[in-house]
């Protein structure tokens, strides 16, 4: 139960970047890559906090920490840009179903064998996807926005592959966020020709912080403690249900109003979630 409640908390704080981040970017109220790097800032700055207070040293030069971070930055670059265009809900959508195709290629390469039972919850799931994506379904977004998100999906499923084999969480995460400030600058530098004088609003850097310390920063330590209790494929399903509280996050607190579309497609794709998650019963076993 514990292990559910912390999983539940995660996926809550992954859907509250998707809604962070469009009402930021997509609001006005900051430059994408400005977002990214003040995310990565902050949540650098909780970390290493938290490994201070606990007493230890962060190597950053470890050579799954360097992929780490490099994976995080692609991730967080691409997270942004893509908002700048792009409703929460859909966003997540496109995002976690290109990590469910990431994680479960990942879990084939790594020598995990899915049951049939999930491979049939995670293609439902997708087919939701699928159908609220899909012309004239009433959400679109420009294809730029999309391989945006793509790309970030990608960054995203390799970092969660990576955190598979993570025995200190805390410091893996720690470290992946120092090299996400640091590609994150240059990012800033090279889109902006060298000068770091951007417009932002003060709200949009309180959502940015809030986004970097919080819901990434702390959210991202608990995700690798989760990882190495649960197979790849699993993670993978388990993250679809972020688009649905996204959506729901984003018809709340910014007026998005979910079309019957999203509201049918969701049902979809929770219903995958739960047929690939459901335990399966084993030969002999009885109901109750």
């Amino acid at each position: 139960m514990r292990l559910i409640a912390v999983s539940v908390l995660v996926m809550v704080a992954f859907a509250a970047n998707s809604v962070l981040n469009r009402a930021a970017v997509g609001g006005g109220q900051i430059g994408a890559l400005d977002f990214a790097l003040l995310r990565a800032v902050a949540g650098a700055g909780m970390l290493m906090v938290l490994i201070r207070l606990r007493g230890g040293a962060v190597p950053l030069l470890a050579p799954r920490r360097v992929l780490g971070g490099v994976m995080l930055s692609t991730y967080l670059i691409g997270f942004s840009l893509a908002y700048l265009a792009m409703d929460a809900g859909l966003g997540a959508l496109i995002l976690f179903g290109g990590v469910q195709v990431t994680m479960f290629a990942g879990a084939l390469v790594l020598g995990e064998r899915p049951p049939a039972r999930r491979w049939f919850g995670a293609g439902l799931a997708l087919v939701g996807l699928v159908w609220l994506v899909w012309p004239g379904a009433g959400a679109t977004a420009p294809l730029w926005a999309v391989g945006a998100m793509a790309a970030a999906a990608l960054g995203w499923g390799i970092y969660s592959l990576i955190g598979r084999g993570s025995a200190d969480p805390l410091g893996d995460t720690g470290a992946a966020f120092v090299w996400a400030t640091v590609l994150g600058f240059v990012a800033v530098l090279v889109h902006t020709g060298g000068s770091m004088v951007n417009d932002a609003t003060w709200a949009g850097m309180a959502l940015a912080a809030i986004s970097g310390a919080v819901t990434s920063g702390l959210g991202y330590a608990l995700w690798y403690r989760v990882l190495p209790r649960i197979g790849a494929s699993v993670a993978g399903l388990m993250q679809l249900s972020v688009p649905v509280i996204a959506g729901l996050g984003g018809a709340l607190l910014l007026a998005e109003a979910p079309t019957r579309a999203m509201i049918l497609a969701g049902a979809v794709v929770l219903g995958g979630i739960g047929w690939g998650l459901w335990p399966q019963r084993t030969k002999g076993s009885k109901g109750s």
